[in-house]
């Protein structure tokens, strides 16, 4: 009776891994589903982020575009403004249009001013160099023309701390009173305006230019 208690026994050891087996394959079977699944999914995902990326990058190469253009188009204005009235200020356009936006100016507002003072350059100041805006009543000049463009504008923009409390936030026609008080030229905002408004009709000439073409 023992011995046949031993042989049941050990045949119970003996079977026992083969019911295992199974089992375990079935697991490793479904941890490898698993897997293939969850790497299926991230790669699903990355391409879809990368996607969203790519679509992004059209709308920001797009948006720099536009701006590119539309500064262009506003430089291009300026300069054909100076052309057409033979002014020597022809081809710093690019240079007002960029110092406006960095100080938050009206792109129209430096040249116009220029145009007030001297003519676009014509009859600058003449006991100082460079000075075509009149800056400082004619006492103050620069080393170059490019370097009067930068400092009227971050004045004018406010961004000076020695003169910000009379150019910063103005409207247009605040920063050309406190340029030029009505006390002293009574009509100054109202002709410097004026001129914008004719350099402003260069640029919707050059976009419906463009746009026939």
């Amino acid at each position: 009776m023992k011995n046949n208690n031993l042989i049941r026994f050990v045949q119970s050891l003996v079977l026992l891994p083969v019911m295992i087996m199974p089992i375990s394959m079935s697991g490793i079977h479904n941890i490898e589903t698993s897997q293939n699944v969850l790497v299926k999914k991230v790669n699903t995902e990355s391409q879809g982020t990368l996607a969203l990326n790519q679509v992004i990058d059209l709308k920001e190469d797009k948006k720099m575009d536009d701006i590119i253009l539309a500064r262009q188009q506003k430089a291009d204005a300026i300069d054909a403004y100076f052309a057409l009235h033979d002014m020597p200020l022809e081809g710093t356009g690019m240079k007002m249009v960029k110092e406006a936006e960095k100080n938050d100016l009206d792109w129209r507002l430096l040249p116009a001013i220029a145009v007030r003072e001297s003519t676009g350059g014509k009859f600058k100041c003449k006991k100082v160099e460079n000075n075509p805006f009149g800056w400082g009543s004619c006492k103050i000049g620069f080393k170059s023309i490019d370097g009067a463009i930068e400092t009227v504008a971050k004045n004018l923009g406010g961004n000076n701390p020695k003169t910000a409390k009379h150019y910063d936030d103005k409207t247009t026609k605040g920063i050309l009173h406190a340029y030029n008080p009505p006390s002293i030229i009574p009509k100054y905002a109202e002709q410097v305006i004026s001129i914008m408004n004719k350099i402003k009709d260069e640029d919707l000439a050059m976009v419906t230019q463009n746009s026939t073409t």
